[in-house]
């Protein structure tokens, strides 16, 4: 068979592979297999700019149609993958049809969370977001204002959707499982600047509230049933409770499988099959462990890295995962290892002010005060700064904790 490769799955990790093939000069046969009808498009705008209003629809896209055919990739949307024929080195399609590949990409993302069984009825007005469909039913419900939001989830997704809601002049409650929002990502004490931020902006934020059910009329959703028996009045749910691996196909075909598709550094999962993206888990070799991200810049970085890896170019995947959200007045960027954050302590550079309006660095350190190691660092508000901190988490030096602290010193000579 001539070089021929094929990329299942339309979003960021795809897109970004068959950029990455032609930049780096292959000539064989790209086929990109989008189960949506839609362009690869990348999935954070779809709960920050997008959902807001503030940006449009093409903003979201990867690359403009005209693209593929430009660089000769052959795009196919709608087109469902129902099976893996690895010792024929095929794709079998939903309709039948059969793709031969020399390499394989897994790029197929995840899915949202759904509480599931017979207390959480397919209502109207209840959400996932998930899709650009998704973003654009959430907004035509968010858009008028007016109306009771409850969010259930107090992560990420959660608190984005919360604060477009009050941008629209809409009543938003947010419903958490743990003391504070944001606790399993930022810890107790960051967790809780983020949720005194959108009580400053008016938002009711539930802490320890465990979900019983929804509450519904005719087919419309009018609540959701706490637990402890109180019912919180919604006119929109919208569910924010995470996200599993698409790793169907990788664990059918008997692809290794735990927390979704196992990769080595070389994001290769053997029989010629790569993965990256969401439904990686890849292992990375700082951590000396496998480790799955779901942020949007892994995606892309991923994806061109899987790209150089199926061309035979070394590569050891070994980035610092990366997020970034807005909310209100409030610009973040965080870099780091999450997992790693428990066992560190909070280190603040700059002045934090009211929740959402301070400008400061805060950085996770583990060991002594001198020397002591960085696994993460986040900027509020302060900007062309992240790279260095990133530079600081992933060279794993240990650093004077006083220095680090001190604005006046430059974070290259902590």
């Amino acid at each position: 068979m001539d070089e021929q490769i094929v990329i299942v799955g339309g979003g960021l990790a795809g897109g970004s592979a068959a950029t990455e093939l032609r930049k780096e000069g292959f000539a064989g046969r790209v086929v990109l297999l989008a189960g949506e009808d839609e362009l690869p498009y990348i999935r954070p705008p779809l709960s920050k700019e997008y959902l807001a209003g503030t940006a449009e629809r093409s903003s979201a896209l990867v690359h403009p149609a005209e693209w593929y055919a430009e660089h000769d990739v052959e795009l196919r949307l709608g087109a469902w993958v129902d099976s893996l024929d690895l010792p024929a080195h095929a794709v079998v399609l939903a309709d039948g049809e059969r793709i031969g590949y020399s390499k394989l990409l897994l790029a197929t993302g995840s899915s949202p969370r759904h509480l599931r069984g017979s207390a959480f009825p397919h209502a109207r007005g209840v959400h996932h977001l998930h899709t650009i469909a998704d973003a654009e039913a959430l907004r035509a419900d968010l858009a008028g204002g007016g109306r009771d939001v409850v969010v259930v989830g107090a992560g990420w997704i959660g608190l984005e959707v919360a604060a477009a809601a009050r941008a629209y002049g809409n009543e938003v409650a947010i419903l958490g499982r743990d003391d504070v929002p944001l606790e399993s990502a930022l810890g107790v004490e960051l967790g809780a600047y983020f949720g005194e931020m959108h009580e400053r902006h008016g938002v009711e934020v539930r802490t320890n509230s465990l979900v019983e059910s929804y509450e519904e009329l005719d087919g419309q959703v009018t609540g959701v049933t706490l637990a402890i028996g109180t019912v919180v009045p919604a006119d929109v749910v919208v569910v924010g409770v995470g996200a599993v691996p698409n790793a169907e196909l990788a664990l059918v075909a008997d692809l290794p499988v735990a927390d979704g598709v196992v990769t080595d550094a070389s994001l290769h999962v053997g029989q010629d099959v790569y993965a990256a993206g969401d439904v990686a888990s890849a292992f990375h070799p700082v951590l000396g462990r496998h480790l799955r991200v779901e942020h949007w810049a892994n995606a892309q970085r991923q994806g061109r890295a899987a790209a150089r890896s199926m061309l035979g170019m070394d590569v050891s995947y070994d980035r610092v995962p990366y997020f970034y959200t807005d909310q209100y007045e409030l610009g973040m960027e965080f870099c780091g290892y999450s997992d790693l954050l428990g066992d560190a302590r909070l280190v603040y550079r700059g002045s934090r002010g009211e929740p959402g309006s301070g400008e400061f660095l805060a950085f996770w350190v583990i060991g002594s005060d001198a020397p002591a190691r960085v696994v993460a660092g986040m900027n509020i508000n302060v900007w062309d700064v992240n790279d260095r901190i990133e530079a600081l988490v992933a060279s794993g030096r240990r650093v004077d904790v006083g220095r680090l602290a001190d604005p006046r010193v430059d974070l290259a000579a902590v």
